[in-house]
């Protein structure tokens, strides 16, 4: 990249150094502005990384078992994404910063592609291979329809909201 598309694709953000002379640091032009939806997302994510964690302790997966777990916690987070995003796109106008919060931050951290994969491997490694396709087919299926029960749903409980805000006006 040339010298002048660097520099229009970077910010030049400065400050004092620890001698008192000036620091000039450059700012990727992409990331000039983010600094509260990534703290929003991080501090999401931790919470949501912290609830998972939880539950791993509340319901351990013995070894060579169905990490019934982690499924669970896929399943339960994906229908919370889809609750999240019908409010979000369908409701009220939300905060700017309620999306990547919830959706990146909490429930991208609680939900856990990782684990999934380590599972897999896990059980695989152990000699439980069924188990492991099983739990490789289940996760994905399960998700998507989780997702698509949530946002569901809260489309029917916001309908029935909407119809009754509407009826008791009439009176």
């Amino acid at each position: 990249m040339g010298a002048r598309r660097a520099e229009a694709a970077e910010g030049v953000a400065g400050g004092a150094g620890a001698d008192g002379g000036l620091v000039v640091t450059r700012v990727p032009l992409l990331l000039r502005g983010q600094g509260p939806v990534l703290a929003v997302v991080a501090l999401g994510g931790v919470m949501g990384a912290a609830a998972r964690y939880g539950a791993s302790l509340l319901w351990p997966t013995a070894h060579g078992t169905f990490p019934w777990t982690t499924f669970g916690v896929n399943a339960v987070g994906c229908a919370l994404m889809g609750v999240l995003m019908v409010v979000i796109t369908e409701g009220r106008q939300a905060h700017p910063l309620v999306r990547p919060f919830l959706g990146t931050g909490v429930l991208g951290g609680f939900t856990t592609f990782s684990t999934y994969a380590v599972d897999i491997e896990r059980l695989t490694a152990s000699g439980e291979v069924r188990t492991a396709l099983a739990y490789l087919a289940l996760t994905p299926v399960a998700a998507l329809a989780a997702v698509w029960a949530g946002s569901a749903a809260t489309r029917r409980a916001t309908a029935a909201a909407v119809a009754v805000a509407a009826s008791r006006r009439r009176r």
